[in-house]
């Protein structure tokens, strides 16, 4: 089972992000567990410094901007 950690405070990106992230691993039939990282202080401990992030097993795929659908799959995969 992938973790999939969504590195944001809850803002309005951090939710597309979040709502994407689900979409991609459902279109790839991986099993996922999303878990979002609301904590400042958390979200530095993976070294983000502009959310939203995306972190799939605790390493960091990108920050500071909500990718696409394809690229969040790539990601995934």
């Amino acid at each position: 089972m992938k973790k999939l950690q969504i590195l944001g405070m809850g803002c309005p990106k951090c939710q597309k992000l979040s709502e994407l992230t689900e979409q991609a691993a459902k279109k790839l039939g991986i099993e996922y567990e999303i878990i979002k990282v609301t904590d400042l202080n958390d979200i530095m401990k993976f070294g983000v410094m502009m959310t939203p992030g995306l972190a799939v097993d605790g390493e960091v795929k990108f920050s500071g901007k909500v990718p696409t659908l394809d690229e969040i799959k790539i990601m995934l995969m």
